[in-house]
């Protein structure tokens, strides 16, 4: 009865906005769950399926590294994380072709980062971040493939899958956006290209 009420252009606006609000009410239920959920738009595979959320370590933030390996290293890379899971990477793999791996239960913590040791506030403040953004409050996801140009840009295909996959880290961990930080914001890394920056960048911007 009061939608039949509604101006023709209102009435528009709401029917495009109604499938967003059931994805992101989809997707919010899913960020939620246990097990291998199936998500919509992410080619995910478990290596380690979740737990109960409330088990998880309590990430607070979350940081994007890029591996200087070729593409099809990612899954190599998880799978010798998972089989040791507090060697030096992170939780989360992207490959190229934007396959996901979930390495690690999300109670365990890698070895990445270096300590927060930034505090030049080159690229952000880093009066938050100095000594504060460590591993042991921060998930990493690993996107590979920027060899041999480490300058290199990730793939269109991990960019589309950053943008699903940041949103439900942020949901299942309640991460808020000013906390998605690039490796090169909060550590000293190798000066030819910086860390994680554009993909950082636009999980920000996606957050808007």
């Amino acid at each position: 009865m009061m939608i039949a009420r509604l101006p023709a252009v209102a009435l528009a606006a709401l029917l495009l906005i109604a499938p967003a609000t059931a994805e992101d009410a989809e997707l919010a239920k899913l960020a939620r769950a246990s097990g291998s959920p199936e998500i919509a738009g992410l080619k995910m595979v478990w290596l380690a399926p979740w737990g109960d959320v409330s088990n998880a370590r309590p990430w607070r933030n979350i940081i994007v590294h890029q591996t200087e390996g070729p593409a099809g290293s990612a899954r190599g890379g998880a799978a010798e994380q998972a089989k040791n899971p507090t060697r030096r990477g992170v939780t989360v793999w992207v490959e190229t072709d934007g396959t996901v791996y979930w390495a690690v239960a999300e109670n365990l913590v890698p070895t990445h980062g270096d300590g927060a040791n930034r505090n030049d506030n080159k690229y952000i403040d880093n009066g938050a971040t100095y000594r504060q953004v460590v591993r042991d409050n921060s998930i990493g996801v690993e996107f590979a493939g920027n060899y041999p140009d480490v300058a290199a840009g990730p793939t269109e295909a991990q960019v589309a899958a950053w943008k699903i996959l940041v949103k439900v880290l942020r949901t299942r961990y309640d991460i808020p956006l000013d906390r998605v930080y690039a490796h090169n914001w909060i550590d000293y890394k190798d000066a030819r290209y910086c860390e994680g920056c554009w993909l950082a960048t636009l999980a920000r911007m996606w957050g808007e």
